[in-house]
């Protein structure tokens, strides 16, 4: 047994791997870091989703915190993970630990550490808490642990009710006024997950009619994962049409993705959200100076805005830890207002704008939707395709493919001695290896490879300006791998 942290943290099956015992390790791990490098006299912020066991889990890591005299401040309900990354800065934390598994199916939980700049920690943290778990998983040594009861006592274990300060944090980043003028009719799905109570609350707060859709704990999610993608928000149309509302809002398990339907039913994919947002946030904030970061596999219509606005974008690999890394160097989380960071943003549904923390933030997201809406007084899609008609179409799709360990093997090996320089009906004019292989043609389009490292799974990133080229990129892209 190894307790291996990914893209976003270290995510198992519940009672396979993801164990109390192993949680406790987890938990032992990051204390032995954090005191290793002084930073055990701040306290570490502890939330968790709605998962099952959850809050149990959260519970265990605050009693281990306490064993080893680290203050854990605990949140008292699920909360949000951009919740517990603002809380970390506002209590000049020296990290925090949130149990979730965001998105992924029911039978996952995990364990998330951001570190005391808020965002989620960079590799080299993350080695440190796996190298650091290897004694105890090893029957070496075993985890402290206190009873909860010791901890209250001693004021080791610290209850946290974060909501009025993030409101707080929120009005100083939305246009509240013009919300509360447009007075919106919204519906707001929470999946089942933490979102609920933050962001319909927050919308009714600010003159808003809202429906809230799926607000109660459901740990199976409806046998899915709490996802906020077409599959999951068929509900939440069927609702929007009844409630006749303007803009559907869902956000995913810990409210760290985004889900946002037109009127008309249309999802408004993160591919094409960031951009109007961008838009958006250049003319209404006036910051026409700075950088924008994006992931790798993002769409390039992003690029193409900021370059109408004279903005840099910073290309980063999959994972916001790095759009975060880039926001803390460039001196713009919260409190500062300054800094040369505006936006990051990834097609993965994740988003963050100067003056808030460098981790995702679902709510954020949804809000500044609406505030679009509220100012244009017009449907997401129209204001979207003016801006299209502007600086032309960027049309993307991704495709998900389980391939045997042999094929995977092949692509691999493939990739990295002979990657390919021409696809059918396109001529390969540069390859970026920042994170995988993205293909740049020269037409403009592009196809991107990422293979995971943990599962046989390949995704594949396509972009192209026609239909018909976009079913070409597809079909090349099926053929790289073999399907």
């Amino acid at each position: 047994m190894t307790i291996k942290f990914g893209t976003s943290g270290w995510r198992a099956i519940i009672a396979d791997e993801f164990t109390f015992w192993n949680v406790r390790v987890a938990a032992q791990a990051v204390a032995d870091v954090l005191t290793a490098d002084g930073q055990h006299y701040h306290p570490v912020v502890v939330g968790y989703d709605t998962r099952f066991l959850a809050d149990e889990f959260a519970h265990t890591v605050a009693q281990v915190l306490a064993a080893n005299g680290i203050e854990a401040s605990l949140c008292q309900r699920d909360t949000p993970t951009p919740v517990v990354a603002f809380e970390v800065i506002r209590q000049k934390a020296a990290g925090g630990v949130i149990i979730t598994a965001s998105h992924n199916p029911f039978a996952y939980c995990g364990f998330k550490f951001n570190t005391a700049w808020g965002g989620p920690a960079l590799p080299e943290i993350t080695a440190r808490i796996e190298r650091a778990c290897e004694p105890y998983l090893e029957g070496e040594s075993q985890p402290k642990s206190a009873k909860e009861i010791t901890g209250l006592k001693k004021r080791l274990i610290v209850p946290l009710e974060p909501i009025p300060v993030y409101f707080k944090q929120l009005e100083s980043l939305v246009d509240v006024n013009l919300l509360k003028k447009a007075k919106l009719r919204v519906v707001t799905d929470a999946i089942w997950g933490s979102g609920h109570g933050y962001l319909d609350e927050f919308l009714r707060q600010c003159g808003a009619q809202v429906t809230s859709l799926r607000t109660e704990r459901n740990v199976l999610y409806g046998g899915k994962g709490p996802a906020p993608d077409r599959e999951n928000l068929n509900g939440m149309f069927s609702e929007m049409k009844k409630q006749k509302a303007s803009l559907g809002l869902a956000t995913d398990g810990d409210a760290d993705r985004f889900g946002i339907m037109d009127v008309d039913g249309t999802l408004i994919s993160p591919n094409e959200f960031l951009p109007l947002l961008l838009d958006h946030l250049v003319k209404t904030r006036g910051w026409t100076s700075g950088l924008v970061a994006r992931s790798v596999m993002t769409s390039h219509f992003l690029d193409a805005v900021a370059k109408k606005h004279g903005l840099e974008v910073k290309e980063t690999p999959v994972g916001f830890k790095f759009i975060g890394e880039i926001m803390q160097r460039e001196g713009s989380i919260y409190p500062s207002k300054g800094g040369a960071f505006l936006m990051g943003g990834e097609e993965s549904g994740g988003l963050t704008i100067r003056g808030h923390v460098p981790e995702k933030d679902g709510i954020l997201a949804c809000l500044l939707a609406a505030e679009i809406v509220a100012l244009t007084k017009k449907p997401l899609r129209k204001t979207l395709q003016a801006l299209q008609d502007e600086l032309g179409p960027f049309l993307t799709s991704r495709l998900n493919f389980h391939l045997p360990s042999d094929k995977m093997n092949a692509l691999k090996t493939r990739l990295r001695v002979s990657p390919p320089t021409r696809f059918p009906g396109f001529a390969v004019r540069r390859i970026v290896e920042t994170d995988g292989h993205k293909f740049l043609m020269t037409d403009g389009s592009w196809l991107g490879v990422r293979l995971s490292g943990t599962e046989p799974l390949i995704r594949i990133y396509l972009e192209a300006q026609t239909p018909e080229k976009l079913k070409l990129l597809e079909k090349a892209g099926k053929d790289l791998a073999g399907v």
